[in-house]
């Protein structure tokens, strides 16, 4: 029996050796597999948290591509209010200016008309103070040529009755010669 605790002894070594490395094997697969299980926990945990952050923007990405076309619809009012707002500006300030040109033009047509009625009158006056200046120089003239004619009728007569006279001192001459000759 001896020689069976002689082989017996190793064997028994051997054996316990063999529990130990399977024993330590075993805490080491348990500790691979509990950090396995852990880096797998930790790994899910991560996509589990990346799913869910993922999740919440496509819910935000999915509520902000609803609310997109009523934010569009709202821009799109607000620029045509805008818009219209510009254009009725744009109109009053033409209405405005139209106005204001409309008076300035009528402003303009009245001067026009005063200074037409003003000029015909001016040539009205000027018109009847040539006519009357052109009545007095012929009426002058009438009066001068009248005097002229006067003048040269008088002269006329005077000349007639100094001829006369001539003849009748040239008859009387030769109806006393010897008075010539004293």
């Amino acid at each position: 029996m001896a020689a069976d605790t002689d082989t017996a002894a190793p064997a028994l070594a051997e054996t316990r050796e063999l529990k130990m490395t399977v024993f330590a094997l075993r805490e080491e697969l348990e500790r691979s597999r509990s950090d396995t299980a852990g880096a797998v926990r930790r790994g899910v945990s991560g996509a589990n948290a990346e799913i869910a952050q993922l999740k919440a923007t496509i819910s935000a990405l999915r509520d902000e591509l609803q609310e997109w076309p009523i934010r569009r619809d709202e821009a799109a009012r607000l620029a045509q209010t805008a818009n219209l707002d510009e254009i009725k500006q744009h109109k009053a300030a033409i209405a405005a200016l139209r106005d204001t040109l409309e008076a300035a033009k009528s402003e303009q047509d009245a001067a026009v008309r005063q200074a037409v009625i003003t000029a015909q009158d001016e040539i009205a006056q000027l018109r009847a103070t040539a006519a009357s200046l052109r009545e007095a120089l012929e009426r002058a003239n009438f009066s001068t040529q009248s005097e002229i004619a006067a003048a040269r009728a008088q002269d006329h007569a005077e000349l007639t009755q100094l001829q006369a006279t001539v003849r009748a001192l040239r008859e009387q001459l030769p109806a006393a010669p010897g008075k010539r000759a004293k």
